[in-house]
């Protein structure tokens, strides 16, 4: 996807509302990003998307209209049945802290195909779209990242990337089931050590299925 596209059509966007010229530096400043920060991902074609998000759901702007360059008015009958609930300001940590309200959070439209990726239609309504913060998840998930996860699969079934809470707050991890009932809690950034504890000191909110770009 390229981001000079993405620059292109949010500028329309604040030249319009504004009447007037937008720059990079008026952008960035809209988007909540450094001028610095916002010239490299522009020179690494790296879309902010968790910022791209706030944005459009401040301005009521389409998702897929800017992403997918698809009509607005040509997602009339469809919105309802694409669209998962996004928490803009809920941050899942790679690092740790958070507070989890289920009741705070936005409509988050996605295209057709990705809902396919999801589970399909009939599964949209466990499907919740959550930021990432920290760094002891990468480089699997870095920071800025949107992660969907469902709600569906708490039980701990299979091994792999869950969103769980403690009494520490909210967090993102791999977990694995030990031989001995317990569970390794595994940071996939090495730097960070592994955890032992125990199921009933941890609460499943979901399983991490896909993120922007990429699906597990």
């Amino acid at each position: 996807m390229d981001i000079l596209k993405v620059i292109e059509k949010l500028k329309i966007v604040l030249s319009e509302e504004q009447n007037k010229k937008v720059f990079d530096k008026d952008l960035a400043n809209e988007l909540n990003i450094s001028q610095a920060n916002f010239a490299t991902m522009k020179t690494r074609n790296k879309i902010p998307y968790s910022h791209v998000l706030d944005f459009c759901a401040l301005k009521k702007i389409s998702i897929n209209w800017l992403l997918y360059g698809q009509d607005p008015s040509s997602l009339v009958d469809s919105t309802d049945k694409y669209w998962v609930k996004y928490f803009p300001t809920l941050h899942l940590s790679a690092g740790g802290g958070g507070e989890y309200n289920d009741d705070d959070y936005e409509k988050l439209e996605i295209p057709a195909y990705f809902t396919q990726m999801l589970g399909g239609e009939i599964n949209i309504a466990n499907i919740e779209a959550i930021k990432v913060t920290g760094d002891s998840m990468e480089p699997t998930l870095n920071t800025g990242n949107i992660i969907f996860l469902d709600t569906s699969k708490s039980d701990l079934s299979r091994d792999g990337i869950y969103a769980f809470s403690n009494n520490n707050g909210l967090f993102v991890k791999r977990i694995q089931k030990r031989i001995d009932g317990k569970l390794d809690i595994i940071s996939d950034n090495k730097e960070y050590p592994k955890q032992v504890v125990d199921k009933n000191e941890i609460k499943i909110i979901g399983k991490i299925i896909g993120s922007f770009g990429q699906i597990y």
